[in-house]
């Protein structure tokens, strides 16, 4: 069993930055491929970045190329997702979710965060 918590999200404006944390509980954690979804007010829940168990390969959804970045210290149990030139259409909740396999289907991942709330005004 994994317990996910995400921190770090809020209100910023358009062009800020923002820095968002998951903490895992568990000793487990460095098996996982770990993803961090988001899911907009009457949308679906999307992919939007995932990371290897050593933290050596990533993936990201086109429209967050080049701006986010994905991250893990497994020592801290933690990954992270550093988000820059956000824009109004990336004001969702972020999730993030451990997997056993590389996927990006959201139907692969066994455990999920709360969710944090990031707000992009224009």
């Amino acid at each position: 069993q994994v317990q996910l918590v995400e921190s770090g999200g809020g209100l910023v404006q358009a062009g800020g930055s923002l820095r968002l944390s998951c903490s895992a509980s568990g000793r487990t954690f460095s098996i996982y491929v770990m993803g961090w979804f988001r899911q907009a007010p009457g949308k679906e829940r999307e992919f939007v970045a995932h990371i290897s168990q050593s933290g050596g390969n990533t993936h990201y959804a086109d429209p967050v190329k080049g701006r986010f970045t994905i991250s893990r210290d497994n020592a801290k149990n933690s990954v992270y997702l550093q988000m820059n030139s956000l824009k109004p259409e990336d004001t969702a909740v972020y999730y993030c979710a451990a997997a056993k396999v590389v996927v990006t289907s959201d139907s692969g991942y066994d455990y999920w965060g709360q969710g944090t709330q990031v707000t992009v005004s224009s």
